[in-house]
């Protein structure tokens, strides 16, 4: 019992990454690739303020800013200096390696003795304090993202992602929309990057790697899972889509495969449930679960 709480704890926390992503990816219909270096860069910002006197909460700001600016500069590169969405991306992930070992000093920084978000939670059960927290947040941010996006600039918002001609032809600035769209959802990895390092204990350099794919998973099985939702109720698929990914991990943990391997089960599961609809296709399978999954044409 106390495993799966943990896994439902790490998927809340671990769903600000798909809620980030999700943003750009199925919004914006933008492959952005500096989520890699936003989630350690959070990290590295959060465990830094924390080690230098800053209260947790601060340093979670601190991290949900710098991710900010890390967004801006993809976006400033896509829209400004016409470079392709995922290059530019993959440029500021690279540069953010630098960055986080500037910040950090050196490639691991512990918060040993340190207090963090979940010490506010110290009384409760075993893992009960990370499930708390990532509710917490979780609700906060969905909510903050839903009451967006219902504003007169979040349907601006939205249209530029359905159909960018359309939206300049109606007066929407789309390059100011795509800017502000990657400087939030950067913002809302680099939050996540925090609050993991605030529940490990530590921040290190290398702890972005594959954190695109994770990302992935916990939106594609969300859609796989609950098929065609509302926008709103789509931001929840990928909270539940986190936590189910976080399970389906714990399953395949339980059989005797290494945790070295995570990232290989973790990409085997994504192609799974990406694959689900031409194999729907294939062998005539009409599940109502598969309705909403969108595929390549």
């Amino acid at each position: 019992m106390n495993l799966i709480t943990s896994a439902i704890g790490q998927g809340l926390l671990w769903a600000l990454l798909g809620l980030g992503l999700y943003l750009t990816f199925r919004i914006l219909n933008i492959a952005d690739m500096t989520v890699e270096g936003t989630f350690p860069l959070g990290a590295a910002t959060a465990v830094t303020a924390i080690v230098h006197g800053a209260s947790p909460i601060a340093a979670a700001c601190y991290a949900f800013l710098a991710g900010m600016l890390a967004g801006l500069i993809t976006g400033l590169l896509y829209t400004k200096a016409k470079i392709d969405s995922l290059l530019a991306g993959i440029l500021t992930m690279t540069a953010a390696y630098s960055v986080n070992l500037r910040i950090m000093g050196k490639s691991n920084v512990s918060l040993l003795g340190h207090a963090t978000l979940l010490s506010g939670f110290s009384g409760l059960p075993q893992y009960f304090d990370t499930v708390s927290l990532g509710l917490i947040v979780i609700i906060i941010v969905t909510a903050l993202i839903v009451f967006f996006l219902q504003t007169d600039y979040g349907q601006a918002f939205i249209a530029t992602g359905d159909n960018p001609m359309m939206a300049r032809s109606l007066g929407i600035h789309t390059d100011g929309m795509i800017i502000v769209g990657l400087a939030v959802s950067n913002g809302i990895v680099g939050l996540c990057g925090a609050l993991i390092a605030q529940s490990n204990g530590y921040a290190d350099v290398n702890m972005g790697i594959g954190t695109i794919v994770i990302a992935l998973a916990s939106i594609i099985i969300g859609e796989v899972a609950f098929g065609e939702l509302t926008l709103n109720q789509r931001l929840i698929a990928v909270t539940l889509g986190s936590i189910i990914y976080r399970l389906i991990l714990l399953a395949v943990l339980q059989l005797g495969f290494s945790t070295n391997d995570l990232n290989l089960i973790s990409s085997i599961v994504l192609a799974i449930c990406m694959m689900l609809p031409q194999l729907n296709n294939i062998l005539h399978i009409k599940e109502p679960f598969l309705k909403g999954v969108k595929t390549h044409d």
